[in-house]
């Protein structure tokens, strides 16, 4: 993949959102009322002493990714090490069926090489269970490799490759379904504390990772590598969101497709970018 030279991208970062605004990232959000949703600078109400970029979900937007709040680096980013420290909204009491989606990736479409995206996600009405993975090709012909797992329990639900437009859908083995097994996290709920997340994306591997909040080790959720099927080439856009879903319920409650009813609130502490 050659870059045009009036791209820009980024160098390492850290942005810990103590200022009001940010130099690395932008506005993205596509609903209404972005100033009440997207707000940097902000103390945390979890946490005695953290600043944070709080998002608040809108209950009037309509569903659909990009429609609640989002940011988007305003450079270009590629190859590297990304992370995140971040807390997800406390609801399964509240709203137990809630269809609410956070979301913390990469994402450009090229017209040429197509998607390039690389993902975590939550599924706030089982905040125990994690979505990696990525999307690449024409939009039309999208394809899938991930993985779901369920953190608390050390369950991995599937590992696959899925294509959209032929309905092919193959489980994952050998070296792109490593590790094979994980070892829960006692009391792990992304929406009870704050976790760090990150993923090392290279042209032939991507690795995407936690960190254990007790001793500190870096956890390994999927290594995935042994071919480039399903890993993007091309440059995309560092982001994050939360938005409402009417269509993907969690994997462990098929009914959670429900509108916000709350303007229930996305912690992030910090967000960084090392490129290779």
């Amino acid at each position: 993949m050659t870059f045009s030279q009036s791209d820009t991208f980024h160098g390492a970062f850290v942005e810990d959102f103590n200022d009001a605004t940010s130099q690395y990232f932008r506005s993205g959000s596509t609903g209404t009322k972005a100033d009440f949703k997207y707000k940097q600078g902000l103390k945390s109400d979890s946490e005695e002493g953290t600043t944070i970029l709080s998002f608040k979900i809108d209950p009037q937007d309509s569903a659909g990714a990009g429609r609640g709040p989002e940011i988007i680096s305003r450079q270009f980013t590629h190859f590297g090490t990304y992370a995140t420290r971040l807390k997800v909204p406390k609801v399964r009491d509240v709203q137990p069926n809630v269809g609410a989606v956070v979301g913390y990736f990469t994402y450009h479409v090229d017209s040429i090489p197509g998607l390039s995206e690389i993902d975590f996600e939550w599924l706030l009405a089982d905040p125990t269970v994690i979505y990696v993975g990525t999307w690449t090709g024409q939009p039309g012909d999208l394809k899938r490799v991930g993985r779901t797992i369920n953190m608390a329990k050390g369950i991995i639900y599937n590992t696959i490759y899925r294509e959209d437009k032929t309905g092919v859908r193959m489980n994952l083995s050998d070296e792109q379904n490593q590790p094979d097994t994980l070892v829960a996290i006692e009391g792990y709920d992304a929406s009870a504390d704050f976790y760090t997340y990150g993923f090392d994306w290279y042209a032939d591997r991507i690795r995407w990772w936690m960190i254990h909040p007790v001793t500190n080790e870096k956890i390994v959720l999927w290594d995935y590598q042994g071919t480039t099927r399903g890993i993007p080439q091309h440059r995309t856009r560092y982001r994050m969101n939360f938005w409402h879903t009417k269509d993907w319920s969690v994997e462990t409650n098929p009914l959670s497709k429900e509108k916000p009813l709350h303007p229930y609130e996305l912690e992030v502490d910090w967000m960084s970018y090392e490129p290779f």
